[in-house]
């Protein structure tokens, strides 16, 4: 709970700030911005938002590059008492249309060049659009610079939300997640003290801002132990190393790790600095665990969490992280695997369907109570739709999803709809899409599809007609052909069947 009068996330972070000049931020062009700054600068953009009809609880969607100003107008946002709504660069305006009309902004922010595009879809909600770019710059920015610094924060109660973040699901469209202040607050605490955090450490924050693991786990533990970050824009291996001397903690998803570890200047030398490597988001294969200590030594401490729940489950930062294993449920955190028909906690070893409770989980999907309560059990667990197994020591490990849910480079890919998207393809019978083994992705979005009989089809021209239709990191790494889906005497297709399949389709 809140130790401020106010339990608005931004007082928990910015109220008992002592000193306005330590270093928060350094740009990879040398630009060094403080607290104080932050402070200040999150204020005048707040009263932007307020100037542009911003109210408490109204939400603002962002599609915005990675950018300094990007992070500060989510605390200004949250500071307003507004809810920060982030989405993927990535996502088209095909995409965005469905996330607008269904969360209804008051506001959007995004880059100029979707500007034109986003306000006729905007207009339908009677949402006002601002804009700004990659570096910072933008209608919003140029209002702020004309404005106050001076912004009473918004009082909030720990169960007002502060964002909603879109999850992918395995029926219907993507799902907006709630979270509270209290959620966000309690776990980045919670994790400060459990990864160790100080205010001398130093984080490379290479990681994206639309999603729980960079704004949330980076950005707000980091801010929460007045410790200071290295902003990059995207994953670059060389510089990443070459920031290793004066850095202390790395958080990455799989693919940071394989791509590290491709480059020969990664030895035990260049992370004799650091005391921390996390990895997240997505499955880390025992054998990169194995191969990261071995070159480094360092073993990487994975942890497990949930855009509904932010971290749940970690190794530990003093014990053995065991390759393979997620770890134990954080302090304030229940975890348990159970039979998912019956509900019966299962015996050590034993598969079953993981689910969790604690301060840390969301307050519900977004104008859908009935799916809400279908995803909670009477004593407040939430099924988290993730399969695994605490095995006698007490590690929780991950096997797989009762979801068909595919995470690739550490973001949710959603089947059904590529799939729908791919049997409106002329030439189509139908298709499958499945998550298949990958060292640099974690899973690889496979598409696996029947064409009619006489058909032209091959790879490209499947992937030309996707193009432009769905986001590069949901586009099939592959696409392979078949004469028929295998199928349950129910006539489901048996997914699990493709999976083994083409599990080796990435290693040879």
């Amino acid at each position: 709970m809140s130790t401020t009068a106010n339990a608005n996330l931004f007082s928990r972070l910015f109220d008992t700030l002592d000193d306005t000049t330590r270093l928060a931020i350094e740009t990879p062009d040398g630009k060094h911005i403080s607290y104080g700054d932050l402070v200040a600068r999150s204020g005048q953009i707040a009263n932007v938002l307020v100037r542009r009809g911003v109210k408490p609880g109204d939400r603002v969607a962002v599609q915005v590059e990675k950018s300094v100003e990007n992070l500060i107008l989510y605390l200004a946002v949250v500071r307003a008492g507004a809810v920060y709504l982030p989405l993927n660069t990535a996502y088209t305006l095909n995409e965005l249309d469905y996330f607008i009309t269904d969360a209804e902004p008051s506001l959007v922010v995004c880059d100029p060049a979707k500007a034109e595009g986003l306000r006729t879809i905007a207009a339908k909600v009677g949402a006002r659009v601002e804009t700004l770019d990659a570096s910072g710059k933008g209608s919003l920015s140029e209002g702020a610079d004309a404005s106050s610094a001076d912004f009473a924060t918004v009082p909030r109660g720990n169960d007002d939300l502060a964002a909603i973040l879109y999850t992918s699901g395995t029926t219907g469209r993507s799902k907006g997640a709630m979270l509270s202040h209290d959620n966000l607050a309690s776990n980045s605490q919670t994790l400060v003290d459990f990864w160790r955090f100080t205010d001398k450490d130093v984080l490379i924050h290479a990681l994206p801002i639309y999603h729980t693991h960079g704004l949330f786990v980076a950005s707000n533990v980091t801010l929460f132990a007045r410790a200071a970050m290295i902003f990059l824009p995207k994953l670059d291996p060389e510089r990443i190393i070459q920031l290793m001397s004066r850095a202390t903690v790395l958080m990455g998803v799989p693919t940071f790790y394989t791509r590290l570890l491709q480059s020969p200047n990664l030895t035990k030398d260049a992370t004799g600095h650091m005391r921390l490597f996390i990895s997240g988001s997505a499955p880390l294969l025992a054998e990169t665990h194995r191969e990261w200590s071995a070159r480094t030594g360092h073993a990487v401490l994975e942890r497990y969490g949930m855009t509904e729940t932010n971290m749940n489950i970690s190794n530990p930062c003093d014990g053995e992280r065991v390759p393979g294993a997620v770890g134990f449920p954080l302090p304030g955190v229940s975890a348990r695997v159970v039979d998912p028909e019956t509900g019966k906690v299962l015996e050590a070893d034993e598969i079953g369907m993981i689910e969790v409770k604690g301060p840390n989980i969301f307050k519900g999907y977004w104008r859908m109570p009935e799916k809400t309560r279908s995803e909670f059990r009477d004593d407040g667990f939430f099924i988290t739709g993730d399969l695994g197994k605490v095995d006698t020591k007490g590690y929780f490990h991950i096997v797989g999803r009762g979801k068909d849910l595919v995470i690739s480079g550490g973001f949710n890919v959603y089947p059904k709809e590529i799939e729908s998207e791919i049997d409106a393809i002329d030439g189509v019978v139908e298709s499958a899409v499945i998550g298949v083994p990958h060292a640099d992705f974690g899973e690889g979005v496979t598409a696996v599809v029947v064409p009619q009989k006489g058909a032209t089809l091959d790879e490209a021209a499947i992937l030309r007609a996707l193009d432009g239709r769905l986001a590069k990191f949901k586009m099939p790494k592959r696409v392979l052909f078949v004469d028929d889906l295998p199928r349950n005497t129910m006539g489901k297709v048996q997914k699990n069947v493709l999976r083994d399949s083409y599990k080796d389709l990435y290693t040879t």
